[in-house]
């Protein structure tokens, strides 16, 4: 029989797991209101803010837009903060801590005073605008989560293993690909969905740097809140959340597999 201090702590955890998903489960049935308002209670029930969001081209463009950049910068952050994680873990204990405060400065610096030091430059480069502007400064934004994710996969392997693969004559590249990428591979995985989701959600600077032609979703959604507030907002937001959840649950199905096997 349970003690009374763990059903105390399970009905804490419980209280805490209602807080954190009241606002999203609310919603949920905010995005089939009949009416063209974000009320809650929902009044009747409607499928056509969904309708709207695959049928208008500003949403559907928009979040196109926010899914080519999330990608590229899933990738480029991937390797750069990978790169700087190898970096940081085998340089000298000084030099790294040194390295890691100055790669992880994206995530301590407020984001507006980051947005406007990222629009001074853009408008000097003219990159305001771009995907290519989009993707620099998402990248950046997003290599402090890679860094710190890759970098706890290092703290705990065990160079000796690169020691035997090179002493049974395995080059660099080959001990790199057969022990030692294989071994921080979740770590680099967390990394590249963390900035993935990074890019996908951002939207201080995407304000900052974006233009009527090109728009990424959350931007869009901004808009929309500030000009319609119509449900679509809601719909989008219900999307996204059930989205989330199945890669959450399909991550959690996976490693309870490998758990077993």
């Amino acid at each position: 029989m349970p003690s009374f201090p763990r059903i105390l702590l399970g009905l804490f955890c419980l209280l805490v797991a209602i807080l954190l998903l009241a606002p999203t489960l609310v919603v949920i049935p905010m995005s089939f209101n009949e009416n063209k308002s974000l009320a809650f209670p929902p009044v009747g029930f409607s499928w056509q803010w969904y309708e709207n969001f695959f049928s208008n081209p500003d949403w559907t463009t928009s979040f196109v837009n926010s899914l080519i950049v999330a990608t590229i910068v899933a990738v480029l952050a991937t390797v750069l903060g990978t790169l700087a994680a190898f970096g940081v873990t085998r340089a000298a204990a000084r030099t790294g801590g040194l390295l890691r405060a100055l790669l992880i400065t994206p995530m301590v610096v407020p984001g507006v005073v980051l947005a406007i030091g990222i629009y001074a430059v853009y408008l000097d480069a003219h990159l305001v605008g771009t995907v290519t502007g989009f993707v620099l400064a998402h990248t950046m934004l997003a290599i402090p989560f890679v860094l710190i994710a890759v970098q706890a996969s290092l703290e705990v392997f065990d160079r000796r293993l690169e020691t035997a693969a090179a002493s049974l004559g395995a080059g660099r590249l080959t001990v790199f690909r057969t022990v030692t990428l294989p071994l921080i591979l979740p770590g680099l995985l967390s990394g590249a969905l963390f900035a993935f989701i990074t890019s996908f959600d951002e939207v201080i600077v995407a304000l900052f740097i974006t233009s009527p032609y090109l728009k990424t979703l959350p931007v869009q959604i901004y808009a929309s809140i500030t000009r319609d507030a119509d449900p679509t907002v809601a719909a989008v937001g219900t999307l996204l959340f059930l989205a989330t959840s199945l890669i959450i649950i399909a991550g959690l199905l996976i490693g309870m597999r490998r758990g077993r096997t």
